[in-house]
């Protein structure tokens, strides 16, 4: 906590440093969450069980500097680890929170174009391209907010074209440091995972339409496999309906590679569905995935069910801040068959309540 409040008050001085400084502007929110778990899991031979309540906490600070003529730079502060910046009390209640510096990133916007580096937001969380293209095997409950902290290391450009704009994000994934090794494929000096995310929002009347794909350049480590390219494209369409709003979303990933140097020869696709529907401060969405693996020594078929729900009540709102309380339920249902015959399920209810002020 003692470094937060360092890093807050050097933020503070650097904004009061100099008449001709930057204009910076600070935000921020920070979040309490009571989450009750119950997870079961089953298959041949075995069937467990497991219930836990579990209390959590986040803090988030934000920086954003105007430096004019478009220029821009904005940066987040949060516990840096891989459970989307929250905190969990510790069993002895002697938790450490070391702060840290989430995402950054600098660009310009103009008139009809824009462009930023950095470690770049996602908001994977409203577009689920992402979590299929990362994780194919489990896309459903936020895994890329939650586990790579919803930003990615790249360059963005953007541009107007026609009725839309056209987005194009050259995005590293990893960064492998290997010897020259004679005879061995993926080291050298261009040895690292790139892709690219290609995107095209446009309206047609009413309609919000967005086609995406994102197509990894070089051989990259995954969260299942390593030295492969894979591809993923698809869809978003948001419609709206009289005071709600729906959207509907539907990506496909595919992935036929052989690992240069294990010979390991990859091959697996699968697809992920979603609906999701906001009326007023309630919004919930349903997600459902289907993937094959004929990965040899791996195969068989994962499929996923998830269902989010929440209501976000504003207990206290003005224009310095707000106070509120989000009532969610969280649903996993999965299951997966290996093709010789070996099945499993398992199911996982979260019920959460974060109680939320921002300033």
């Amino acid at each position: 906590m003692k470094k937060m409040l360092s890093l807050a008050a050097m933020f503070a001085v650097l904004a009061y440093a100099s008449p001709a400084s930057a204009e910076i502007k600070f935000s921020g929110d920070a979040s309490l969450r009571l989450r009750g778990q119950f997870e079961d899991e089953s298959g041949p031979g075995f069937d467990d069980s497991e219930d836990d309540l579990n209390f959590a906490y986040r803090v988030r600070l934000k920086a954003a500097a105007d430096l004019g003529s478009g220029y821009f730079f904005k940066a987040m502060l949060t516990n840096d680890n891989f459970a989307g910046g929250w905190t969990t009390v510790s069993q002895n209640n002697t938790e450490d929170y070391n702060i840290e510096v989430s995402n950054f990133y600098f660009g310009r916007m103009m008139e009809n174009s824009h462009y930023m580096m950095g470690r770049l937001p996602l908001n994977s969380v409203n577009n689920p391209i992402f979590d299929l293209a990362l994780y194919p095997f489990s896309p459903v409950d936020i895994p890329v907010a939650t586990y790579n902290m919803d930003r990615i290391y790249g360059l963005n450009y953007g541009t107007k074209i026609g009725p839309g704009e056209l987005n194009t994000t050259l995005i590293v994934l990893d960064n492998d440091v290997t010897d020259n090794t004679e005879g061995i494929e993926g080291d050298g000096i261009f040895n690292d995972g790139y892709a690219v995310h290609l995107s095209y929002k446009a309206n047609i009347g009413d309609v919000t339409v967005e086609p995406q794909a994102i197509v990894v350049l070089t051989d990259a480590d995954g969260s299942d496999y390593s030295n492969i390219s894979s591809n993923t494209f698809g869809v978003n369409v948001g419609v709206p309906a009289g005071d709600a709003k729906l959207t509907l979303s539907g990506f496909y990933t595919i992935c036929d590679d052989t690992n240069p140097n294990t010979d390991v020869h990859v091959d697996y696709d699968g697809y992920l569905l979603r609906l999701k529907g906001e009326v007023g401060p309630f919004m919930a969405w349903v997600d459902y995935n289907q993937t094959d693996n004929n990965t040899a020594g791996d195969e068989g078929d994962y499929e996923n069910l998830f269902v989010w729900a929440q209501y976000n009540y504003k207990v206290y709102e003005s224009a310095m801040g707000s106070f509120s309380l989000t009532p969610t339920v969280r649903y996993w249902a999965a299951g997966f068959e290996e093709d010789g015959g070996f099945e499993a399920d398992y199911s996982r209810l979260r019920t959460e309540l974060i109680a939320t002020v921002t300033f």
